[in-house]
């Protein structure tokens, strides 16, 4: 009693999320074996497995599919999540591994499949008879009305949660648990947390393009740096015009704003069309004119 017990739980329907999982690590696994595999060769003439790329494919899954499906009835990714291939076509309850029948049309289906789509293109490119040519339209055909029954068996899965691809369900096979599932406990303390930190980084990525950040230094520099008691004559101005208020090199084309600061004139112009409200940022003055320095300054002035 107890054993049937468990057999009866062993075949308890899987999780469309947890079938879905065991697909995508399935296709891992193959582009992680295909990318060892070719980093052998790297050393050779470039382009030297191109050719033979489909059938190198189809002898790598070949491997994985004699060491997966056929000895353990799972693929890899299957057996990460605790799940086992079971013969759904027996009249029992309990669990049935898969036939040799299945095993074999499994590998016909998955692995011929995938290597006839990926060499019919070579095999009847260089054909001009009619009967090639018919021949590749048919297998077209028959490659795009296979992808839309997949569509369709993947609208089914989502809805009634059992055969997750089109070759389980040609081949009555299902997913189920290999051994009896526990409760899972969830715990929402790191997802709300996450959600959190999420929401205060979306709000602060709307809200930086918002801020003026240039005036905001301009205006900080201006604290930083008060200076008072500055007269409006032409020798304290052409004392203290050696150097742009702004970016702090020798004045190109020195122009001023109507305080006793000078600003080269591309630094001057392309911050108050940027910001209309610009001030300078040594003395917090509004741009009343913009007009060139009148008083001529040399450049041996500055080694005075």
């Amino acid at each position: 009693m107890a054993s049937s017990i468990g057999n009866e739980k062993s075949v308890n329907p899987v999780l469309r999320i947890s079938q879905l999982d065991a697909l995508e690590l399935n296709k891992a696994l193959e582009q992680l074996v295909w990318s060892q595999f070719t980093s052998c060769f790297h050393g050779f003439k470039p382009g030297v497995l191109a050719y033979f790329e489909p059938e190198v494919k189809a002898f790598l899954c070949l491997i994985l599919w004699k060491f997966t499906v056929y000895s353990k009835n799972a693929t890899v990714g299957q057996a990460i999540l605790n799940i086992q291939y079971k013969n759904n076509l027996s009249q029992t309850e309990k669990y049935q591994p898969l036939s040799k029948h299945q095993k074999l049309w499994y590998l016909i289906l998955t692995v011929g499949g995938r290597w006839l789509e990926e060499r019919c293109y070579d095999l009847f490119s260089n054909r001009q008879q009619q009967s090639f040519y018919k021949m590749k339209s048919f297998i077209s055909f028959g490659s795009g009305l296979l992808k839309l029954c997949g569509l369709l068996n993947f609208l089914v899965f989502l809805q009634k949660g059992t055969f997750a691809t089109l070759t389980e369900r040609i081949l009555g096979i299902r997913s189920v648990f290999c051994k009896p599932q526990s409760v899972r406990q969830i715990g929402f303390e790191y997802m709300n947390r996450e959600l959190l930190w999420h929401g205060f980084a979306e709000f602060l990525i709307y809200l930086l393009p918002l801020i003026n950040v240039q005036k905001l230094k301009l205006k900080f520099s201006s604290w930083s740096l008060p200076i008072a008691g500055l007269s409006n004559s032409e020798n304290t101005l052409a004392a203290r015009c050696r150097e742009c208020s702004v970016c702090g090199e020798w004045p190109t084309m020195p122009h001023t704003i109507g305080c006793p600061h000078v600003f080269c004139y591309y630094c001057i112009k392309s911050n108050y069309l940027f910001d209309m409200y610009f001030t300078c940022p040594k003395c917090g003055s509004e741009v009343h004119s913009l007009q060139p320095l009148k008083y001529k300054i040399e450049m041996t002035e500055l080694h005075v």
